[in-house]
């Protein structure tokens, strides 16, 4: 293999390796997008007394701007909370009213100081065993109902990352085949060119 052929494959076999890596492997910040970490009450919590407050902690700090948690009713009602306090990574509502015995769900909007919003919710339920109010009985399934906030994915890849890696990767594998190829062709000490011929 001539010494001009060999740089050029080694030059172009480590730009597309280099550029492969770069999209399977991407930088940090792009994959660990904002989560919930920690509620209180917690998901699924049986209460024995109404809660007070909501709080929510999640992986990294908030944009107070764009902070918004809701608090339903089984009857799908929006119950009334003071404006979120956010405080890092932490945010807090009040809950203004007592809440009777039932069922309740806490929606989050959030979007992070890098500007990547996460919402979910989750439920909770109330069992006061000394509450005498009446418990909020759930709304039947043909009764229209206001629409919740979704969970959503921010932990992993996109599908067009993947796809993108893996047609790289693809790409990654052929180009080492053709260099093989072709150092096959030109073995070690050649130059791949006949040499002159004399009269």
């Amino acid at each position: 293999m001539s010494v001009p052929f060999r740089r050029t494959a080694v030059r172009l076999g480590a730009a597309v390796l280099a550029v492969g890596m770069a999209v399977l492997i991407p930088a940090g910040p792009a994959w660990a997008h904002n989560s919930l970490k920690t509620a209180t009450p917690a998901r699924d919590a049986t209460l024995p007394s109404a809660p007070t407050e909501i709080t929510l902690e999640f992986m990294q700090r908030l944009d107070p701007a764009f902070t918004t948690i809701v608090l339903t009713d089984a009857a799908k009602r929006k119950l009334p909370t003071s404006e979120p306090v956010v405080t890092g990574a932490r945010s807090t509502v009040q809950v203004t009213d007592t809440l009777p015995n039932g069922t309740y769900t806490v929606a989050y909007r959030v979007v992070s100081v890098d500007g990547h919003p996460v919402q979910g919710s989750y439920p909770f339920t109330v069992a006061d065993p000394a509450s005498t109010a009446a418990p909020v009985v759930a709304v039947s399934a043909s009764a229209p109902a206001p629409p919740a906030a979704e969970a959503v994915s921010g932990g992993g890849p996109s599908v067009g990352l993947l796809v993108a890696g893996v047609a790289l990767a693809v790409l990654v594998l052929v180009t080492a085949g053709l260099l093989w190829r072709q150092a096959a062709r030109h073995p070690r000490g050649t130059t791949g060119v006949s040499p002159p011929t004399t009269d």
